[in-house]
């Protein structure tokens, strides 16, 4: 049962601050609320006001500027879904959005919320580390930009501070003819394992969550690959997957043990490889497995 509230709807990032100000330690941001109502129901934290950010409407864009594209806190999963723009500038994204949670929480989660709440099992996160994501933080003091892999600390921990709104995520796609993969495992509604992977001309790129505290990016598994073209990447995918599999930081939970989340991650990289590889050589990769999404 939800404990009253005050909610308070502003329509500036000044208005955010004020109260934010007006009213510390006892304000939470709010966004689409699919995480936080949950918590609040429960008693696990009971903040005695709520600041809906969507009524924010500069937060809710997604533009493409200078090689990046930038997506706005609160574009819910279902606009990055359906954005023309996401599909001609980063299709994966686009792609992976369409597979979060379902289509209840995809109409109503938002980008920004996802990230900042910092769930483990969040696939965003995941596919977001390999695309350079950095997050664009504004407060009275100023505006900053932190990387994803600084940003994340943990499970449910971040580097925003409490004055700090998260307003955008700002991504990298990847170059032209670069031949990727999203592969994720999960039994529940919150996937056990992504696996995101890009075969970038002359180089490889590998990116693991949901398997340990945060996402994890596997710089010694794309050493190993540096410079090979999709062909040699498709022949030694199982020894990747080996190396991902010991590299990987994995924490046991109800998922599942640390050791079969290691096994795990090196069976779905070596087959998030053998997709992206495939499909640099033009094949087009439609196998279904049990409870595994190949985006």
């Amino acid at each position: 049962m939800l404990r009253p509230f005050t909610l308070d709807r502003p329509s500036t990032l000044g208005e955010v601050a004020d109260l934010l100000t007006a009213h510390p330690h006892e304000s939470v941001l709010y966004a689409g609320g699919t995480e936080l109502l949950l918590l609040m129901k429960e008693g696990l934290i009971r903040p005695r006001r709520l600041i809906d950010v969507k009524t924010v409407r500069e937060l809710d864009a997604i533009t493409a500027e200078n090689g990046t594209l930038t997506i706005g806190a609160t574009v819910r999963h279902r606009g990055v879904e359906r954005s023309v723009l996401v599909q001609e500038r980063c299709p994966l994204v686009a792609g992976v959005a369409r597979h979060v949670a379902n289509v209840r929480v995809r109409n109503v989660g938002t980008v920004g919320g996802n990230l900042a709440f910092a769930d483990p099992h969040s696939d965003l996160a995941t596919l977001f580390l390999a695309l350079d994501g950095t997050l664009h933080l504004w407060s009275r003091r100023g505006a900053r930009d932190v990387p994803l892999a600084d940003f994340i600390r943990g499970p449910y921990e971040t580097a925003r501070e409490e004055d700090e709104v998260l307003t955008s995520v700002r991504l990298r796609p990847w170059p032209a003819k670069t031949a990727s993969a999203y592969l994720k495992f999960g039994v529940y509604e919150r996937p056990t394992l992504g696996v995101a992977v890009a075969c970038e001309p002359g180089a490889l790129r590998v990116t693991v969550g949901c398997v340990g505290p945060r996402p994890q990016r596997l710089f010694e598994v794309e050493g190993k690959a540096t410079g090979e073209p999709a062909a040699v990447l498709l022949a030694r995918a199982e020894e990747l997957g080996a190396a991902a599999a010991r590299e990987v930081e994995a924490v046991g939970d109800r998922h599942g043990s640390a050791e079969y989340k290691r096994a795990l991650t090196g069976a779905c990289v070596k087959r998030a490889l053998q997709v992206a590889a495939a499909r640099a050589q033009g094949q087009q990769i439609q196998a279904r497995y049990a409870h595994t999404v190949i985006v």
